[in-house]
């Protein structure tokens, strides 16, 4: 088999093999392909585009490119959740916690963040003491006592799509409906879960902007996981504006937590009840995801999955006193407060624009060399829809370098859109695909 030849035929719109794809993802992953050979095949991907087969075979060849982790030894149905990355987006510490008291054993892999979206690692060790790396007998042990262990992803989990996605990033090959699915759903395949629960970002700080894009990767998740014999389910929620208020690592684990004690923002609350209530009846302990809905609100209501979320932190070695005791957290030295210069409404506030603010503040990466400072972010007093007065405040960046967050504040102010009528609301939920 050459190479030459498989980029030739795909760049003229040919349909390539499964061994074809299999000779590409082994040879790059190994070595045997150089690069300037994967970039010119995956531009000819990005322009000729793949079709189901091909995006399964790809899908699979990723999979297989290294360790795929047997949950056999944790008993029940195991259910993932995986976001598209969103502008925080810190559901996974509130839906982990809301299932698994619902009696979902939840075993998860999750990675570190780059660029304005947030990772769940790194939201995690924003608590004193939590470990992420923990051995994968005492993961599946863990998930048998307790119902529930989140970790960061192994370097053995589909290495070849750790590789490939690092030359689309510079090969501008990124978007493309086939090479994200594959991409995310490979990882989630290897993790060894029964079941997968996909949020899918839709709108301005989302990669897919648009529904119907949205929605055409959802379908296309979903065919993947159903085919690899995983029931799979696809939420397309909304992100034209930040989920709830906080936005950075320990912001938004204060803001899980106030969640799970039912005080938090009604956006990201209602959204994670929704999710759990898919993963229970994902998990086969609901009938269907209304029943699911209504077993995680009980949980919510009645604290279970607050003490679920102590047992976790206690079981990873994390200072489960944060839970009460806020100042635990790492602590920001300076604070900038932005205030509307106008009455009205907030109209508009720009996902992206708050995310990349954020990051420059210190909660987020340019590479994933860069250190985090986990005290740094961005907390919104006002959302879309809120009324304001001249002189209220609309947002107050937190971190620990006064020229960072000076930055900060003057990106993140740009973000909000004072108007003269309240706009209509989005709806949270847009579609969800089965």
């Amino acid at each position: 088999m050459n190479m030459s030849d498989i980029i030739g035929k795909k760049r003229n719109g040919e349909t390539l093999s499964q061994e074809e794809i299999d000779y590409v993802v082994a040879g790059y992953t190994e070595g045997s392909i150089p690069d300037y050979q994967m970039s010119a095949w995956l531009m000819a991907v990005y322009f000729q585009k793949m079709n189901r087969e091909e995006t399964f075979h790809l899908t699979r060849a990723m999979k297989h490119s290294g360790d795929v982790i047997d949950l056999s030894g944790i008993d029940g149905v195991k259910v993932d959740k995986h976001s598209t990355g969103g502008v925080g987006d810190k559901t996974t510490l509130i839906v982990a916690p809301l299932a698994a008291a619902c009696g979902v054993p939840i075993a998860k892999m999750s990675g570190r963040g780059l660029g304005f979206t947030g990772g769940t690692v790194d939201k995690m060790e924003a608590i004193p003491g939590f470990q992420t790396a923990v051995e994968a007998d005492r993961f599946i042990e863990q998930v048998n006592t307790i119902g529930l262990s989140v970790i960061g992803q192994t370097a053995h989990i589909a290495p070849a799509d750790k590789k490939i996605y690092a030359l689309r990033d510079v090969t501008a090959t990124v978007d493309n409906m086939s090479l994200i699915s594959s991409s995310i759903m490979s990882k989630k395949l290897a993790s060894g879960s029964d079941a997968i629960v996909l949020d899918v970002k839709c709108g301005d700080g989302a990669f897919m902007e648009n529904l119907e894009d949205a929605s055409i990767l959802g379908q296309m998740m979903v065919d993947i996981g159903n085919g690899d014999k995983k029931k799979t389910i696809a939420v397309i929620t909304d992100m034209n504006q930040p989920l709830g208020q906080a936005v950075g690592n320990s912001l938004e684990v204060i803001e899980a937590i106030e969640t799970l004690k039912g005080c938090g923002p009604a956006d990201i609350q209602e959204l994670s009840l929704i999710l759990a209530g898919i993963m229970i009846y994902a998990g086969g302990k609901a009938s269907n995801r209304e029943e699911g809905y209504e077993m995680a609100k009980a949980a919510l209501d009645s604290g279970a999955a607050l003490e679920k979320l102590r047992q976790f932190v206690e079981a990873q070695g994390g200072n489960a006193a944060v839970i009460e005791d806020y100042s635990l957290f790492p602590q920001h030295t300076c604070q900038r407060e932005l205030r509307s210069s106008q009455d009205g409404f907030v109209g508009k506030i720009a996902a992206k624009a708050i995310g990349l603010a954020s990051q420059h503040a210190g909660a987020g990466r340019a590479t994933k060399e860069d250190t985090i400072d986990l005290s740094a972010g961005i907390y919104l007093h006002k959302k879309v829809g809120d009324s304001v007065c001249s002189g209220d405040i609309l947002a107050v960046i937190y971190g620990s370098d006064e020229e960072k967050v000076e930055k900060s504040a003057q990106e993140a102010e740009k973000a909000f859109v004072i108007t003269p009528e309240k706009p209509k609301p989005e709806l949270l939920i847009k579609k969800i695909i089965l």
